[in-house]
């Protein structure tokens, strides 16, 4: 499993290898909460999804990635919120492998 790095601000993006594959993840936060946008080589495969504790970001093997990214409180249940994103709420990207061991 892997921590992908995250800065407490509002809007961010940032490029990451996850799996070998080339990422970029953009984050925003709104009034309505925190919200995903990821891309593989340069094609975004997912827009707008809310980030929830604990759920999967990209849930469709088809989109093409080989894993899953999720969100997790590390001090309760609490949905992310970018005030402490890389310290109580952090971004995990899993293998494929790692997501059936766990399911």
């Amino acid at each position: 499993m892997q921590t992908i790095t995250l800065q407490p601000i509002k809007a961010q993006q940032i490029g990451v290898s996850l799996g070998g594959q080339d990422c970029q993840i953009r984050l925003v936060q709104r009034t309505t909460g925190l919200f995903i946008d990821v891309a593989l080589s340069g094609r975004w495969i997912i827009q707008g999804v809310a980030c929830l504790n604990c759920n999967k970001l990209v849930r469709y093997a088809h989109l093409g990635l080989q894993g899953e990214l999720f969100f997790a409180d590390t001090i309760g249940d609490a949905d992310p919120f970018y005030d402490e994103l890389g310290a109580r709420f952090q971004l995990f990207y899993a293998t494929k492998e790692e997501m059936e061991s766990v399911e």
